[in-house]
């Protein structure tokens, strides 16, 4: 067992399931991941040993066939796996947004059609805010969706959906007028469709195309894309919720379950990096002794473990109080600004400590150099994380003068 990264507290059942997940990431992730990155193939045989597993149930209440288990434990969950590949962690954490958007916000027709299916992995979520204009301005979705009898049109462009060919389910933002009249505010008048898809890319049912995978610096084997809706249709009891004007709210709920998941993420890789830059200290020599032995490798370790650790508390106690029931924005918002800031160095001082073997492929600290930046942009760029928090602490310590 490392020394770095524990968390005090955890139940029995809790250990056993980290267990299990840590030893099979051991044995099925970290020896075939660099070789599938490179080839950005999709890890079928992974997912298929997670399915097993139940992870996909994980937080799925029991009564709807799922483990029911706390975001602290998918928390802790995705950092085990992100150590062993990120890209692996990437099509659980879309999964669950959207099993957790329905079981908070769907109703109960929704629940018991979709959340059964999805724990048992049969059900793939993905959700889809962004679009190609608009980055992190989620206000100015453009995509709309115009009532139609019993049913809505969906149309638009959306831009970086994670699992948009590999998923069947995608929770849908778009803009929805109909009843919120002329100069309600933009937040007000968003709507989230459930739609469901075949698997697969091109035209996945009328109306509805998922182009091939965007090519992407790093982040591979996990499917990124764009989604097309042109006339597509959609029954009015796809409405999350069945309420229109609410979906800001519901997305905004499941970003904070997110990033509390990109800042588990962080830490895993995070962790991975510190794990190979201590092992190749200790093998590589120069001037007669060990890199290791060198002072000023002891200082970047003692750094990068320093950083693992801090990034790792944070993120344990965002997860704990969202699972408190309180609101968590700010130490949601704090942990993945941290732990994706200090992923990123950690990996670098990792990626310094080999050398000129860092930059070759046949080093595993290549692959997560390559990972590491997406962290940062992933569920709201640093900046965006800066004005979450900067809000929040002056709502708590408002000056009363």
């Amino acid at each position: 067992m490392a020394r770095l990264a524990q968390t005090a507290g955890l139940t029995d059942i809790q250990q056993e399931i980290l267990s299990t997940v840590r030893d099979f990431v051991d044995k099925e992730i970290i020896p075939v991941a660099t070789e599938l990155e490179h080839r950005d193939e999709y890890p079928q045989q992974i997912v298929d040993g997670l399915k097993e597993l139940g992870l996909f149930g994980l937080m799925i209440p029991e009564e709807y066939g799922g483990l029911g288990e706390s975001l602290l434990t998918y928390a802790l969950c995705v950092e085990e796996i992100a150590r062993g590949w990120m890209s692996v962690s990437g099509i659980i954490n879309t999964h669950f947004i959207v099993a957790y958007m329905l079981k908070q916000h769907g109703t109960q027709e929704q629940k018991d059609h979709f959340l059964p299916r999805m724990a048992a992995g049969d059900i793939r979520g993905a959700f889809s805010m962004s679009e190609p204009g608009l980055g992190s301005d989620v206000s100015a979705i453009t995509s709309k969706a115009m009532k139609d009898g019993e049913e809505y049109v969906l149309n638009g462009q959306k831009m970086w959906l994670t699992n948009g060919g590999t998923s069947s389910l995608v929770a849908v933002l778009v803009r929805s007028d109909e009843g919120h009249p002329e100069g309600t505010a933009p937040h007000k008048s968003m709507t989230t469709f459930l739609v469901e898809k075949e698997p697969g890319f091109g035209e996945v049912r009328p109306g509805l195309t998922i182009p091939g995978k965007i090519d992407k610096m790093g982040y591979k084997g996990v499917d990124t894309t764009e989604l097309i809706m042109d006339g597509l249709r959609i029954p009015a009891d796809r409405v999350l919720g069945g309420v229109t004007g609410r979906g800001f709210y519901q997305m905004m709920d499941g970003v904070e379950v997110g990033r509390v998941n990109v800042a588990a993420r962080g830490c895993g890789v995070a962790q991975r990096a510190f794990e190979l830059g201590v092992q190749y200290a200790q093998q590589r020599h120069t001037f007669g002794k060990a890199i290791a032995q060198h002072q000023a490798i002891q200082f970047k370790l003692a750094e990068m473990a320093t950083k693992v650790e801090a990034a790792h508390a944070m993120m344990v106690n965002a997860a704990r109080k969202k699972d408190s029931g309180e609101r968590n924005d700010l130490e949601a918002g704090m942990a993945k600004y941290l732990a994706s800031e200090y992923c990123k160095e950690v990996v670098e001082d990792a990626f310094r400590i080999h050398g000129g073997y860092g930059f070759s492929k046949e080093y595993e600290i290549e692959r997560l150099y390559r990972e590491a930046p997406m962290l940062l942009i992933g569920e709201g760029t640093a900046e965006i994380q800066k004005m979450i928090i900067g809000r929040r602490l002056l709502e708590e310590y408002r000056f009363q003068g």
